[in-house]
């Protein structure tokens, strides 16, 4: 039986003193035909482990209803680590952030009514446990002790940035034994001396998360965690972008550097991330520190594997450094080949849009996403003018309490302005008119501290010209079921929110790149497979189309536009555009 444990200074592999040389890899943010291929990759880069969250918003987006097959396959992707001859780390939260929608937490979860969230309340520990317990269903057979390759599992997720809830920590650390998980239990903070106290517990072994002055952030570590071995459980290599940013980017000379101060050290390392993939569909978290923004669809976090899957430049300078420190395969992965460059017609096909139900509604408040049950982006408002908040005037400011997170008001199907929650915009002027439309897009869930499940939608009462509108309808918009419409429409110029489909041919199954310049703000589909957001604020100007979205002969691209097309062309380009580098 191969046994992986804790000593005073070390890991222990069967007794023998082992360092962690790890990669970030989420499964839930790669097509499942490139798994394989991006933990090969790891391998060659000198690495003998893969780390990966899990999403349990992935795995059960309807309470009740858990998926562990497809993309959320983590069985599947733990024995293709094993194959490779790799350990795996497994970080299931519950709480993951990792830039993703709800910081992994089910929409359902978070908008149960009085629960509290990250801390010792029944109703949240109630949900938690049962996750875990399938999670650890799908872990327990394969922790190294039993023959397989986890040899690490962390308790909650930088969970001292947060709150200081001991009992909680204790809890899903009892649950965890109990449920047969045997390997050593680990937790993560930033090394800030009141995070590292309140983050873990005597019994878990503390890691750090940073990416510079790695000495200086071991030293305050040792102090938190005064045996055993050091690890930096989250290397920060890069960043992620948001919309209407830069696209961030670290030198990678400088990276190297410091993760050669970090392993020269003796520590472990878990490179966050190795390969970052995409938000693809509409998976992108969002921050709000004072100001909401939203995170955009490539996770390529400018780490050593690109979005596509192809070694960068710093993933030959990592390689160059681990060399120093154990022995590294002496094949190494060819370069990014140039992409298809196709020029694709499209045929716009008219409004998309759905017609409202019936005239007034049931209801005093618009209601929200969540009480509408929409874990879609898109839900469409309806509400009746009345005359009397008008008085003499041709207009009135209508004005909301909030809105989130973008919306397009028209009047009497007129487009009147936009409201955007980044920029703090809730009110305008509006026409005298019959019927009210506002379209609102969720642009992203909250994945960190406080805004964690907050709802989406126009929260809260809406005035006009002082009175408040009520007797609302809302119709929650089936993006899937809007793009397969659209590749069904006959053809129909419209100016503005339009569909647009075209068709292109292909040699074999090849990974594309998609570019958005024409586009103004909305979706993009290929074979019916959801590449995600494109946003014409930048800083991503491409979507990433994975070679196993597409097929030798015929193949159809479908852009679900919101606003308005410049060009109605499709161009697939040779290489991506992330966007202005930050400076």
């Amino acid at each position: 039986m191969t046994t992986f444990s804790i000593g005073e200074t070390d890991f222990l592999l069967d007794g023998r003193p082992h360092r962690v040389f790890a990669g970030a890899l989420h499964y839930f943010r790669i097509h499942p035909d490139h798994w394989a291929d991006r933990i090969r990759k790891a391998r060659l880069m000198g690495l003998n482990t893969i780390e990966t969250y899990v999403a349990w918003n992935a795995h059960e987006p309807v309470r009740g209803e858990w998926d562990a097959t497809g993309w959320n396959d983590l069985g599947r992707f733990l024995d293709l680590i094993a194959a490779e001859g790799m350990h795996a780390i497994v970080r299931p939260g519950p709480y993951i952030c990792a830039e993703w929608h709800n910081g992994g937490l089910p929409v359902w979860l978070t908008s149960t009514p009085g629960i509290g969230l990250r801390r010792s309340e029944p109703q949240y520990l109630e949900a938690v446990s049962t996750y875990l317990r399938r999670v650890y269903e799908i872990v327990a057979p394969r922790q190294i002790d039993r023959g397989g390759n986890v040899v690490l599992l962390q308790i909650e997720n930088e969970y001292g940035a947060y709150g200081s809830d001991h009992d909680y920590l204790r809890t899903l650390t009892e649950l965890t034994r109990a449920c047969d998980i045997t390997v050593p239990l680990t937790t993560v903070d930033q090394p800030e001396p009141h995070m590292l106290a309140a983050g873990t517990l005597p019994d878990l072994h503390t890691t750090g998360s940073f990416g510079s002055r790695a000495t200086e952030r071991l030293a305050t570590l040792r102090e938190h965690q005064p045996t055993g071995p050091l690890m930096c459980s989250e290397f920060w290599d890069g960043w992620f972008d948001w919309w209407g940013g830069v696209h961030h980017t670290t030198d990678a000379a400088a990276s190297a550097s410091e993760l050669d101060a970090l392993l020269a050290a003796g520590a472990s390392v878990n490179i966050y991330m190795l390969h970052g993939g995409t938000n693809f569909g509409t998976t992108n978290g969002a921050n709000d520190k004072g100001r909401y923004a939203p995170i955009v669809t490539s996770y390529d976090y400018d780490a050593p594997l690109d979005e596509s899957g192809h070694p960068t430049e710093k993933y030959h300078a990592f390689r160059e450094v681990i060399a120093r420190y154990a022995p590294v395969p002496d094949e190494v992965p060819p370069a990014r080949p140039a992409a298809p460059v196709l020029s694709v017609p499209l045929r716009t096909t008219g409004d998309w849009l759905p017609a409202t139900g019936a005239d007034g509604g049931a209801v005093d408040l618009p209601p929200t996403f969540e009480e509408l049950g929409q874990l879609g982006p898109l839900v469409r408002y309806d509400i009746a003018l009345p005359a009397e908040p008008f008085g003499d005037s041709d207009s009135a400011v209508l004005a909301f309490a909030e809105v989130r997170d973008l919306a397009w008001v028209a009047v009497d199907g007129a487009p009147i302005g936009r409201l955007q929650r980044a920029l703090h915009e809730r009110s305008l002027p509006i026409p005298r008119g019959a019927r009210l439309t506002v379209l609102v897009e969720d642009q992203g869930r909250v994945n960190y501290d406080v805004r964690l499940g907050e709802n989406k939608g126009l929260v809260g009462p809406v005035t006009l010209g002082g009175h408040e509108l009520t007797g609302w309808s809302a119709q929650p918009v089936d993006l899937a079921a809007v793009a397969a419409g659209i590749a069904r429409a006959s053809e129909h110029a419209v100016a503005g929110r339009t569909g647009l489909v075209g068709t292109f041919d292909l040699d074999e199954p090849a990974d594309l790149f998609l570019d958005t310049e024409a586009w103004s703000k909305g979706y993009a589909f290929v074979n019916g497979f959801s590449l995600g957001r494109y946003w014409r604020s930048g800083p991503q100007r491409t979507l990433y189309v994975p070679a196993p979205a597409t097929r030798a002969g015929a193949n159809e691209v479908v852009v679900v536009e919101l606003e308005h097309v410049v060009d109605p062309v499709a161009a697939f380009v040779a290489e991506p555009d992330l966007g202005h580098r930050e400076e």
